[in-house]
């Protein structure tokens, strides 16, 4: 880069000819360049769909056709991992950073350590909602197992119904960008918001804020599915459009939590605010079952 800003107005540019880029390329088999049994059995389809170069990176000169096979760079007939993202815990954003639009056949996976998978981009707007379904079921599943793993070791009466990962708007703001993430429970008599999800039972303690589920509203702000390619055609929640907005972000809901105050949440697909809503219904439902 530091040659090229400094090379003039014309500059010319000598390339030179690596004889495995057909096989990386998927270009046909009688690509240029001199070919022999190890490159043309690099384009089967079992490299297409996997097999990675593992040689030396900064060997890309041509080899001579009578250079020893022992020196051309190898094939892994396997997957090799550049990065591992765990999903326990883990969470989903849609949205481009500092704004409420969401991406465009785009998201990011980011797990409970803060490990990201940077943004993962799709060709169309189906494979990014197929992948999306997946890995957001991949997480429900993961976070219902460690529900079930809590609940061995409490009460009936202190059960956690629900818990996931939202938005939150902070307070006083009006800025898109003042949105921070927060984990959500629903446990036994109360409603936990939690900057990080508990791990242990002592974490329990340590939310930042606990409310009583008996004094506590909740409200569906806003549905629009119309632009989403979440489509929600078996989510139908029977709810109107709100549209006294305090922004353009879909999927959103406030929890009450008396004397005027309120905090508002937002959730990255509409699968997720139909499980909100179900799930504080119950929790509430059961809360004041037992408190009579």
């Amino acid at each position: 880069v530091h040659l090229l800003r400094n090379a003039g107005d014309e500059v010319t540019v000598t390339v030179q000819y690596l004889r495995e880029a057909p096989s990386f390329l998927k270009l046909p088999l009688g690509s240029p360049g001199p070919s022999s049994d190890h490159s043309s059995g690099a384009s089967s389809p079992l490299f297409d769909s996997g097999l990675h170069l593992n040689g030396n990176s900064t060997n890309t000169a041509p080899s001579s056709p009578s250079s020893p096979i022992v020196n051309e760079p190898k094939y892994e007939k396997r997957w090799l991992d550049t990065l591992s993202v765990p999903l326990s815990m883990a969470r989903i954003s849609r949205y481009k950073a500092g704004t409420d639009k969401l991406r465009s056949n785009a998201f990011e996976v980011l797990a409970l350590d803060g490990v990201s998978t940077g943004i993962l981009q799709f060709y169309t707007a189906q494979e990014s909602a197929d992948w999306l379904r997946a890995i957001s079921t991949n997480i429900s599943d993961l976070t219902l197992q460690n529900m079930k793993m809590a609940n061995k070791c409490c009460s009936p009466s202190d059960q956690v119904i629900h818990m996931g990962w939202v938005n939150e708007r902070l307070e006083g703001t009006d800025s898109s960008q003042l949105y921070k993430f927060r984990f959500l429970a629903l446990k036994g008599s109360s409603f936990y918001i939690f900057s990080t999800p508990p791990v242990s039972t002592l974490d329990w303690v340590r939310a930042e804020k606990i409310y009583n589920l008996c004094e506590v509203l909740f409200k569906i702000h806003k549905l629009w599915p119309a632009d989403d390619c979440w489509l929600q055609a078996n989510l139908y929640l029977g709810i109107h459009q709100d549209f006294d907005l305090e922004d353009q972000r879909p999927y959103c809901f406030s929890v009450m939590v008396g004397h005027g105050k309120s905090h508002y949440f937002n959730v990255e697909l509409g699968s997720e605010l139909a499980v909100w809503e179900k799930s504080f219904q119950r929790a509430i439902f059961l809360e004041v079952q037992r408190t009579g």
